[in-house]
Formats: structure tokens, sequence, C-alpha cells
């Protein structure tokens, strides 16, 4: 698997060798021994999530219990973001994003104290995540995916129909984001 290094440190895209032929294809999504080598931590959570064309899932992140996430489409296409939201960070307001579909079938690392999401772009998306924490539904926390200080290129095929849960609508631009509701940069 190769492992590539984005723009904010930290977040990898990964890369596995599909082996393929007029059956379909094999390869390897995960193996501890080189996510540890890439510097991601042991995965305790696995979940599933199917998104029809638009849906905007994000930004969302943990304070207790920060979840790391290793990202992907099982099926279509999806425009994947991660922000950095780690208070004292040089990097602090600043994305990176990856289309992540069926085809090429790259992974996303979205390390913890990182807020993460992604917009659907095909008809449908199966989007697995594997956490390096378990879900903890009292320190979930979120910022608003248009926040224009935050700047995020999102794909302009869905910007005119894009479609957020009720959470995610009221979700505060980071700037509005209360201090102590905000990871601290231990670097």
């Amino acid at each position: 698997m190769e492992t590539v290094e984005t723009a904010l440190p930290g977040v990898l895209l990964l890369k596995p060798r599909v082996f393929g032929d007029a059956r379909g294809f094999f390869l390897e999504t995960y193996r501890e021994s080189v996510a540890r080598e890439a510097g991601i931590p042991a995965l305790v959570q696995d979940n599933h999530s199917r998104s029809r064309r638009g849906v905007l899932r994000g930004l969302h992140y943990q304070l207790e219990q920060p979840q790391g996430k290793l990202v992907r489409a099982a099926r279509g296409r999806v425009f994947d973001v991660a922000v950095d939201v780690r208070m004292g960070s040089p990097h602090f307001g600043q994305w990176t994003g990856a289309m992540l579909d069926d085809e090429s079938h790259h992974m996303l690392w979205v390390p913890p104290g990182f807020a993460h999401g992604f917009v659907t772009l095909s008809e449908d998306a199966d989007f697995l995540y594997r956490c390096s924490d378990y879900y903890h539904p009292a320190s979930e926390a979120g910022i608003r995916w248009d926040d224009p200080e935050i700047g995020i290129d999102w794909p302009q095929e869905v910007l005119d129909a894009v479609k957020l849960s009720e959470k995610d609508g009221a979700l505060p631009r980071l700037a509005e984001q209360a201090r102590g509701k905000l990871p601290v940069f231990e670097g």
C-alpha cells in the first residue's frame, strides 16, 4: 500500500494495490503493521453509512475519546475533507480533501483533532469508517461545512443541491465555536 502525505501533516492518503481481472477485483483495505508504520493507531470501531447524491455529512469531531478515522467509499464516489481544528496548531483552520471512490479504492486517514466530512457525488455511496476510539455522543461537536474563513472548495456539481441533517445545518462557524469545544494541539 502506498502512503501519501497531504497538505496537512498527519492526514494521509492511502493507495492500496488492486488486483483485478475479468472476474472483479481484490484488495487489502487494512493491515495493522502497515497502519502502525504510517503512524495510524489501533482501530477499534467500524462504521458504515449510505448516502444519496448531494448528502453532506460533517464537519464532525469528538472532544473526549477523539476519533481518528480511516475512511473509504466502498461504493460510489465522495469528496472527503479533513480540517485542522486543534487550538494552537500551526495549521489551525486549514483543510485538505480527496476524491474517494470504488474505482481507485483510495482511503484517507483523518487523525484525532481534525473535523471530518464528505459530500456524495454519485447517485449513492456506501462510506466506511474505521475509528481509533469509540463513538462518544456526549462530546460530539462540529463546525459548518461552508465556513467562509476555512474556504473548503467543495465540488461545484453538488453545491446547489446540498442536503444536510438539521443538526449539521445548525453547526457554528469555526470562529464561533466555543474555545472549550475545540481540541488542543499537543505537538
